[in-house]
């Protein structure tokens, strides 16, 4: 089995102590950045950050969804890592300043693939359609942290 890997980056036009709040707030803004991809949100623990248990369903195609238990640290000083109870998926989010009144995001998964034929196409395609979804999210972010106005993200919220 091969690890897979998927990054996408973007800068923010706001300070990266608010684009980082925004991200660290499961019981509130976090949810509103979630694209159509994520359903069945649910924060079980926690709420804000360190200690936070997150439930959410991520349908990366039209067949493959996968359902996800996140246990939530903070590592260092901007960075969240999303560990998936449920598979060796981790996802970390580094938030750190570029430039006068704006930031930098970076969120980057890992998981092990599969291995074989199907492992070949999961190296060459997930992490391109994840990219999707998380450039997505990161559009809301923006959305949501340069204008401090709600994003209609779709997800019936």
């Amino acid at each position: 089995m091969a690890q897979v890997e998927a990054t996408t980056e973007r800068i923010i036009a706001a300070d990266a102590e608010t684009v980082f709040d925004a991200l660290a707030d499961y019981s509130g803004t976090r949810e509103k950045l979630l694209p159509e991809h994520f359903s069945a949100y649910e924060v079980r623990e926690g709420g804000d950050g360190e200690g936070t248990l997150v439930h959410w369903k991520l349908q990366a195609t039209s067949k493959r969804v996968r359902d996800c238990l996140l246990e939530v640290t903070e590592p260092t000083t901007g960075r969240l890592v999303e560990k998936d109870r449920n598979s060796s998926m981790v996802t970390t989010w580094t938030v750190t300043p570029a430039g006068e009144g704006s930031s930098k995001v970076v969120v980057s998964t890992v998981w092990d693939g599969a291995g074989g034929v199907g492992g070949f196409f999961e190296r060459t395609f997930a992490p391109k359609g994840l990219g999707r979804i998380y450039d997505a999210l990161l559009a809301n972010l923006a959305a949501n942290t340069e204008t401090g106005t709600e994003t209609n993200t779709g997800t019936g919220s």
